[in-house]
């Protein structure tokens, strides 16, 4: 599974950091963005969730 953050929809809530500190965090300019290419095995339910949580719906499942 790989995800992508759309910076120009993202406002900096942190629901998706929260939820998955393993895949995301909040830059310098405070707008989410993935830190690994692909998401762990493990991880794929919380990033589910953060995805089904971000309030713009910035983050998207690349195929």
């Amino acid at each position: 599974m790989k995800v992508e953050v759309q910076d120009d929809l993202c406002i900096g809530c942190g629901a998706c950091a929260a939820i998955s500190s393993q895949v995301f965090e909040l830059n310098d300019e405070g707008i989410s963005e993935t830190i690994v290419d692909t998401v762990p095995e493990d991880e794929e339910e919380n990033v589910k969730e953060a995805i089904e949580s971000c309030p713009t719906g910035a983050i998207i499942e690349k195929r």
